[in-house]
């Protein structure tokens, strides 16, 4: 058996999107975290001609798409599937354009391909 302290978190965070006109999404590198460990994953948006309502979502090897949590486009309202209560946080930065997720206490099952998304215009 293998001490979960060896057991490694793997958060995929290089996915890019791109849509009309320049519009643009993009997430932080990939990188290898413990279990109980923290990270914060940083999605820059441009080109939407203002600030969007965003998410986070992500999809573990063999599952399905997954969502984490939705910020309101000023920031004033936060929502949070109720795994992740509690546990993850979602913030942002207009005057950046970036919209965060903090992550902590980080487990095995976190393994995933994390997705920042944005509401449909």
């Amino acid at each position: 058996m293998i001490s979960s302290g060896y057991m490694l978190v793997f958060l995929i965070l290089s996915m890019n999107w791109a849509g009309a006109e320049g519009q643009m999404l993009t997430e932080s590198k990939s990188v290898v975290k413990r279990p109980g460990e923290s990270h914060k994953m940083t999605c820059t948006y441009s080109g939407f001609g203002g600030h969007p309502h965003n998410a986070w979502i992500r999809q573990a090897a063999g599952k399905g798409l997954e969502w984490i949590a939705w910020i309101y486009n000023d920031g004033s309202s936060t929502y949070y599937s109720e795994p992740f209560q509690g546990r993850f946080s979602i913030s942002r930065d207009n005057n950046r354009q970036q919209v965060y997720l903090q992550m902590n206490k980080l487990k095995t099952e976190d393994s995933a391909v994390y997705y920042c998304v944005r509401e449909p215009q």
